[in-house]
């Protein structure tokens, strides 16, 4: 390919969601249409682009691809440097293919401020983008806290219920104040190595006391925002009160840029600190793998009942991530992926129940089978799905990280292997409530099914989870080479 072209690939990535701000910017809020037609047509545009960068990607090169390099404070040996790997070019198209999800779940739906609305998604985009393509640890930093004020809008302003005031600050306080000692991590690193480029810092061997303290500032921000337990809290409550947009955005990637920052920063530059404390990080995981999957178990709320199965998942993904051999990283990048589509679809399809009766709680729920035949298809699929059925994406994933503890430890193998009966547990026993039974026609009188929109939506997701499910090896062969040049860094 044109090395041009390849250079321009990258940075149209990088600006369409930005032009698209601009033009909603001259665009008067009346034009509602508009405004859904032209951040539509820009999320299309950057989806697009991502899957060009896919097709171009050359998965035999073990350096960074479509590499942009600016200078910006050159006194100070600060660059704009940007370029993606097989690790970040799955996150990238994940991140584009949601937000045209989201504007198409808004899409005719009664919402004030749309113009507004709109330009924080397109705002929530570029950041991720950059997050996921920028190789100086220093914008890493201001791209990964950036992200924060768009989804505190949405949260805030366009939330559903009363509390969704209180939800946005918890979500903005909790994320900020880890992300403070990262800075200071940051700092540390740019006095001591003059530069804060990844490709250097990777390379540059710090002081064992050192490593202890760096890795403990970036496992503050890291595991707040995956998060771990005991720093979950926020995110129940954030995602009882965010639109149905913004909880799919919500847990399809921002839970993701802690499991990210592990692979990119914590594992690499501090791999002696990432050896010693993976007994906490295990201990860590293994509590919230199996603590999240009770305490979903006695959730009334449709939207915390997700909620937590997604901390019960991301505590799978941090021991593959911590078990320091090819199958656990491999299959704790595929399952982050894998959640992102399957707890996307779950709250898209918790979303659709809201917005016709206008309540979340499971109690007015039963018997949906019989009037909405469509919809409770689509939530056995991704009921099964959720619980890794074989077949689907999240088999895949969950399936190499038992492989990978189980060369670490039998022990936490067994203890973690109690999640298949407790996820089962849990979402079968929601499919059950919500589905069959007696129609309560006492709460809801007028029932509704899937519109074709929904459908289209639903279907893709559905395609999506039952293609990764069955052809893994189109994401597993561009993952191998970065991830053996990770565990290269860490032996």
């Amino acid at each position: 390919m044109d090395v041009l072209l390849m250079y321009c690939l990258i940075l149209l990535l990088s600006i369409t969601p930005l032009l698209g701000v601009i033009i909603l910017l001259f665009l008067p809020p009346s034009y509602l249409k508009s405004c859904f037609f032209i951040t539509f047509t820009t999320s299309c545009v950057s989806f697009l682009v991502s899957l060009v960068l896919w097709i171009e990607f050359d998965s035999n090169l073990i350096t960074f691809q479509f590499k942009v390099l600016f200078k910006w404070f050159d006194s100070l040996n600060f660059y704009y440097c940007a370029g993606i790997d097989g690790i970040s070019l799955f996150f990238v198209i994940l991140t584009t293919f949601l937000i045209s999800i989201c504007i198409l779940v808004g899409w005719n739906t009664s919402l004030s401020n749309v113009k507004e609305y709109m330009i924080c998604f397109l705002l929530l985009e570029f950041f991720l983008i950059q997050v996921f393509c920028v190789l100086d640890i220093l914008l890493f930093y201001i791209f990964f806290e950036s992200v924060l004020i768009p989804m505190f809008l949405i949260i805030g302003v366009w939330g559903s219920r009363a509390r969704k005031i209180k939800a946005s600050y918890q979500f903005f306080l909790y994320t900020l104040f880890g992300s403070l000692f990262m800075l200071l991590g940051i700092l540390t690193i740019y006095f001591e190595v003059g530069t804060t480029d990844v490709q250097i810092l990777w390379n540059h061997s710090f002081s064992l006391q050192r490593q202890f303290f760096l890795w403990a500032a970036f496992f503050l921000s890291f595991s707040i925002k995956i998060p771990m337990i005991p720093f979950h809290i926020w995110l129940p409550e954030a995602h009882s009160e965010a639109p149905t947009a913004g909880s799919i955005i919500l847990a399809g990637i921002l839970l993701k840029l802690g499991g990210y920052g592990f692979i990119r920063f914590s594992i690499p530059m501090f791999p002696d600190a990432s050896i010693y404390f993976t007994p906490l990080v295990y201990s860590l995981s293994l509590i919230a793998v199996l603590y999240a999957s009770l305490t979903t178990l006695r959730q009334v709320d449709l939207k915390k009942i997700v909620a937590y199965s997604s901390v019960s998942h991301m505590g799978f993904v941090t021991i593959g991530l911590f078990s320091f051999n090819i199958q656990g990283i491999e299959g704790s990048i595929f399952l982050m992926l894998s959640h992102g589509l399957v707890s996307s679809a779950l709250f898209l399809l918790i979303g659709i129940l809201y917005e016709r009766y206008k309540t979340r709680i499971i109690k007015y729920y039963s018997g949906l089978v019989q009037v909405m035949p469509l919809f409770s298809i689509f939530f056995l699929f991704f009921t099964f799905a959720n619980i890794a059925f074989p077949g689907t994406s999240s088999f895949v994933g969950e399936l190499l990280v038992l492989i990978s503890s189980l060369q670490f430890s039998a022990v936490l193998t067994f203890f973690i292997s109690f999640n298949v009966v407790l996820s089962a547990s849990y979402s079968i026993w929601l499919f059950n409530r919500v589905n069959f039974g007696v129609l309560k026609t006492f709460y809801v009188t007028q029932f509704q099914d899937l519109s074709k929109r929904e459908f289209s939506i639903l279907f893709i997701f559905s395609f999506l989870v039952c293609w990764l499910g069955v052809y893994p090896s189109i994401i597993l062969d561009s993952l191998y080479l970065p991830t053996t040049v990770l565990l290269e860094q860490i032996n």
